[in-house]
């Protein structure tokens, strides 16, 4: 390593992107780069030095300017038994977190959801979806084009550019939405095995150069937030995005007595008052207890864009009374993800992928992806039941104080 470089690279001589330049290998360039930090800043980062995926793959499409890796520590939860369309078996879970008591909690819930002969789960709706916003020259114009979309002609259009950009893409469904004369055209995408937003995003500005050209209408923003992307939104938990999942379980009322240490009555006035009285008088669009994370130490865990755990909290937790025994489910409406693509080929990402049985394009096509939001929702179920059943027995603190220390 040029320690005339990395003196280049601290004073400013050089910029941090150019380690690159001068360097023989990615992974020399990351180390450069983080070498000449530590010397701006002071700081030692020898332990952010140490790590195992291949900086060739990163730094080619995962991350810029990179100089090593921050490590979370991955727990293992489980098994949990699945009877999906996709998911069919006994899985261990991995989840990256760094708080105490959540992998301990899924546990707990994954051993309650085996006793009661495991999870049914289905994915109810697979689409992807991105929102260009147009403005038109006036209010008929725009009009014209939110009723020219609706038409199957139009429509078969889309789909035809749309077929230009992606070998597996598919254009499900346009929506269009208009405020004054601006007109929102919210796309939606079957995207197979990949989370998809870089294939959506693509054949979508690939769509939209086509309508400007057909329309008196000019592209203001190839993403408008009615998408909607990583942000809390009304628009995600009635239409859906990404893979929408249910799953439950029905819960004999001994297993509840003897694993959750609640009544099954409790844990429905526990989820009633909290997930549905509490979340409405606070507005929230998560009416659940801890689905986010669940979500959040999965996706980090698997190679998925943690951001999404915005849309992925979204869930609803439902528990009532079937007999004597406790019906509990969660409904996702807005789960992306993917198991191609983005941070699944990382070298510690592909592991737990391959853990769960996913990695990789599915057969057929997207049924991969599909298992994987099987099983993220049944772990995001497992940990709803250990959760309400705390707080239904009132050991909440006593949990905490146990393992979150």
């Amino acid at each position: 390593m040029s320690e005339d470089i990395v003196k280049k690279l601290a004073s400013g001589e050089l910029k941090l992107h150019q380690a690159d330049e001068h360097s023989t290998s990615r992974r020399e360039a990351v180390d450069m780069r983080r070498e000449a930090v530590s010397m701006l800043t002071g700081a030692d980062l020898s332990n952010i030095g140490k790590y195992s995926y291949d900086p060739e793959v990163a730094t080619r499409k995962n991350i810029e300017n990179a100089i090593g890796a921050v490590q979370i520590p991955l727990g293992i939860a489980g098994p949990i038994t699945i009877h999906g369309d996709y998911a069919k078996g006994d899985f261990y879970l991995p989840l990256a977190t760094t708080e105490g008591a959540l992998v301990a909690s899924v546990n707990r819930g994954c051993s309650v959801c085996r006793a009661a002969g495991g999870v049914t789960v289905a994915v109810m709706q697979d689409e992807m979806t991105r929102a260009p916003v147009v403005k038109a020259k006036d209010l008929k114009e725009a009009k014209r084009l939110a009723d020219a979309v609706k038409t199957p002609e139009m429509f078969a259009e889309m789909r035809a550019v749309v077929g230009t950009t992606t070998r597996h893409g598919e254009l499900l469904r346009v929506d269009p939405y208009v405020v004054g004369r601006s007109v929102f055209l919210r796309m939606a995408f079957d995207t197979k095995d990949a989370m998809g937003m870089n294939m959506v995003t693509i054949a979508s500005d690939k769509v939209m150069r086509e309508l400007e050209k057909k329309f008196d209408v000019k592209l203001v923003a190839l993403s408008s937030n009615m998408c909607t992307d990583k942000k809390p939104a009304a628009i995600n938990v009635i239409e859906g995005r990404g893979r929408t999942t249910v799953a439950e379980v029905i819960v004999p009322r001994e297993v509840v007595l003897e694993r959750l240490k609640a009544a099954p009555e409790d844990m429905c006035d526990v989820n009633y008052r909290k997930n549905f009285l509490g979340s409405a008088r606070a507005v929230s669009f998560g009416f659940n207890a801890q689905v986010a994370n669940v979500i959040a130490a999965m996706y980090i865990a698997c190679g998925q864009d943690p951001a999404h755990v915005v849309e992925g909290s979204n869930a609803i937790t439902s528990a009532e009374m079937d007999g004597d025994d406790l019906h509990f489910s969660v409904s996702f409406p807005s789960l992306p993800m993917g198991t191609v693509g983005g941070g699944t080929g990382l070298a510690t990402q592909s592991e737990c992928l391959n853990l769960l049985g996913v990695k990789g394009g599915g057969t057929p096509p997207g049924s991969n992806a599909r298992k994987l939001a099987e099983i993220v929702a049944s772990a995001g179920l497992a940990g709803e039941l250990s959760l309400l059943g705390a707080l239904a027995s009132q050991d909440l603190a006593k949990a905490h104080a146990k393992y979150g220390r």
